[in-house]
């Protein structure tokens, strides 16, 4: 398989899943019975609900960051168990996010994180000894595992394997084989010539009698049977292995039925496909979900309608403990995956793919088809935008602007996101919180290729808006030379302690009515990158999703009061922020504290159970410390500290080199190589609590 087949394969397949999910998201719950689906929507062709953003999902969380294990610990050696165990320590917030937190006894998940929280390792964790024959065999053994089938075409039972042993952690039995089965699916898609062919090789990666197997070569056989009209099949899944027959709250057995009749009766269509997996019920984004993949993978980019991928715009948002990372660019994300396919096989990919992967950067480079990176515009009636083919400044794609018949007064945007809002979606589902991927002191930068038929010449003025004053700062107007390639540069203006929450670039000419401003405008190579310098003014932001913007927060109190944000921890606790790739920085904070005797400022974390933390520790103590799945104290020295006095600490990392300032005096200095790259922000090792004022971040470098 050629790299740029593989790459547009596993485009379609995130795609899909992402459209999967997001279709069968409102009619999830248990009210919506197949009938009133059926009643109520009738023949689904389209997404039922107009999604403002749709908010994170567990199904999508579980694969975006569970396969980080490879990145974590499997590097240099195959995965174990426990490596994905780890990656849910150090990603899940607890109790909020990520997953479905419904209970131990209720739901499998939480029951698993407790588990490994208690120190029980995975597979233990998810274990049928441990946690019961019905916890162990509920459906989310298969809906985290999409990314492990993307990452190895054509190799089911690799796929597998590495399915069963994610899915392990939580799961056991038929949870293990329906992950099994899924990612073996999955990875056959890249080269099966039919959905048979497809079929199969999942049947192939579990034991052939157990029961999993057993349901699905019974809906193979009905639908031999019974081709044509899925409802016939509906009915004879609920009855023979439908949810009355399984304890539980989301039994995967009935919803592997539903898989198979939808894989079935989809015949290869992937639309089709999708909406037969909704129309059956139960738990539809995940079935729906999963056949998206399939089907995604198995059509490839030209099998999904524009209807159904056009809502997605290339973005999905997420809810780990990085809101970094949350902000998925599609485009750019499947590019990481097909990275890690590479890596996985110990071979070189194409230097084209590696230069696209920017760490720490925003890059966009349009070359996908289809690609729109989640550009937007405000004025849709002027400015219509869409992914072109062949266009592209280096690459072969860009992102096309038909600007038509604009006059004096007219005015558009074209931006991008770096930061998301809760107004922005219509519910609170599963909890996203952000980081801007766009900060005061970087450099943006892009090129603009201008095609004008008509008017007076076209006016470009770049800009960013912040989201408190929601006021739009712009920089100076440049007049584009038509019939060339455009490079527009600048640096991203001081927003006093605000966020941004918009980039891009207003479009506007002084054309008169009778000969106004038409043609196109192309835009390639987005790029945000560079040091940073910015601050966290507390007045200007909000508690949203459970979290203060713009921080993730793991345990612990967390609320604003006027300037300032008061903490109170009742045990350990922690919270982040920033560029999870941020390397060289100082990190600063006017903090008071208040009450108990730990007051830390956290840097260079890769999440909640890796990262350092510097500061007051104990009376008369400043110590640092490194959490790499255990506490360790590297060093400690004497200062005497007061509770109720503010202090401007300040903790500067260069190379392995740490130093922690108080007032402006270094007062500790470590050195540590473990961890080069991480978040920042704040952490408790007892109970306490502290008033923080006026953060800065200064990075001398992207990563």
């Amino acid at each position: 398989m050629q790299s740029e087949q593989y790459l547009e394969k596993v485009y379609a397949g995130f795609l899909g899943m992402n459209i999967g999910i997001r279709l069968g998201a409102p009619v999830e719950p248990r009210e919506w019975t197949y009938e009133k689906i059926r009643d109520v929507y009738g023949e689904i062709t389209g997404y039922l609900k107009d999604y403002r953003i749709f908010s994170a999902d567990d199904d999508a969380n579980g694969p975006v960051f569970f396969i980080r294990a490879l990145y974590d610990d499997a590097t240099g050696r195959a995965l174990v168990p426990q490596d994905v165990g780890n990656a849910w320590l150090n990603y899940c917030r607890e109790g909020i996010g990520m997953l479905w937190w419904g209970g131990e006894s209720v739901s499998t998940e939480h029951r698993a994180y407790t588990n490994l929280k208690k120190g029980i390792p995975a597979p233990e964790s998810g274990s049928v000894e441990q946690n019961g024959l019905i916890l162990a065999e509920q459906i989310g053994g298969q809906i985290f595992i999409d990314t492990w089938g993307l990452i190895f075409p054509g190799e089911p039972k690799k796929a597998a394997d590495y399915a069963g042993k994610a899915a392990s952690v939580s799961h056991d039995r038929n949870g293990i084989y329906g992950a099994r089965f899924i990612a073996a699916c999955i990875a056959s898609a890249f080269t099966a010539s039919s959905m048979q062919e497809i079929i199969e090789s999942g049947l192939s990666a579990i034991p052939v009698d157990c029961e999993y197997a057993r349901l699905v070569q019974a809906v193979k056989h009905f639908y031999e049977k019974n081709p044509g009209n899925f409802r016939i099949g509906y009915h004879y899944v609920e009855e023979y292995w439908g949810y009355h027959k399984y304890p539980g709250e989301c039994h995967i057995i009935p919803n592997a039925g539903i898989c198979m009749l939808a894989l079935l009766y989809g015949e290869g269509d992937f639309a089709k496909t999708v909406e037969i997996a909704v129309m059956c019920g139960w738990d539809t984004d995940c079935n729906a979900g999963n056949v998206g993949t399939i089907s995604g993978v198995f059509g490839g980019l030209d099998g999904i309608p524009r209807r159904y991928r056009a809502p997605i715009n290339d973005v999905i948002v997420a809810s780990s403990v990085s809101g970094y990372l949350n902000i998925v660019d599609i485009p750019t994300f499947v590019k990481e995956l097909a990275l890690l396919k590479y890596e996985q096989e110990r071979s070189q990919p194409p230097v084209i793919l590696k230069k696209a992967v920017k760490q720490g950067e925003v890059y966009f480079d349009f070359s996908l088809p289809g690609a729109t990176h989640g550009f937007k515009t405000n004025n849709p009636f002027k400015t219509i935008l869409r992914h072109t083919q062949g266009k592209g400044f280096q690459q072969p794609g860009s992102l096309e602007v038909l600007f038509d018949r604009m006059t004096s007064g007219d005015s558009s945007k074209i931006y991008w996101k770096p930061f998301y809002r809760r107004a922005e979606f219509n519910d609170e589902k599963y909890k996203p919180v952000f980081s801007p991927k766009a900060v005061s002191g970087q450099t943006a930068a892009f090129q603009i290729f201008l095609d004008q038929w008509r008017g007076q010449p076209l006016h470009l003025t770049p800009y960013i808006r912040t989201t408190f004053a929601q006021k739009d700062l712009e920089l100076p107007v440049i007049c584009l030379e038509n019939q060339a390639w455009n490079r527009i540069e600048f640096r991203i203006p001081d927003t006093e302690g605000d966020l941004i929450d918009e980039i891009g670039c207003k479009i506007s000419s002084p054309s008169p009515v009778y000969n106004r401003a038409f043609g196109k405008l192309y835009l390639d190579e987005f790029h945000i990158f560079g040091p940073a310098c910015c601050t966290i003014d507390f007045s200007k932001q909000s508690k949203e999703f459970q979290s203060v913007t713009p921080f993730a927060h793991h345990r612990g109190s967390w609320e604003l009061k006027g300037d300032a944000l008061l903490c109170r921890a009742e045990g350990n606790c922690s919270s982040y922020t920033g560029n999870y790739y941020a390397k060289n920085y100082s990190w600063s904070a006017e903090w008071t504290a208040l009450e108990g005797e730990s007051h830390l400022l956290l840097f260079r974390a890769r999440g909640i159970m890796r990262h350092y933390l510097a500061g007051f520790d104990g009376k008369g103590f400043v110590s640092l410390y490194r959490n790499d799945f255990g506490l360790e104290k590297l060093k400690t020295v004497s200062f005497e500290w007061e509770l109720g006095r503010a202090y401007h600490i300040e903790i500067n990392c260069s190379g392995p080199l740490f130093t922690f300032l108080i007032d402006g005096t270094p007062i500790l200095q470590g050195e540590d190589g473990r961890f080069a790259y991480g978040m920042f922000g704040m952490g408790f090792l007892q109970p306490g609590a502290a008033m923080i004022r006026s953060m800065t971040i200064n990075t001398s470098e992207s990563i």
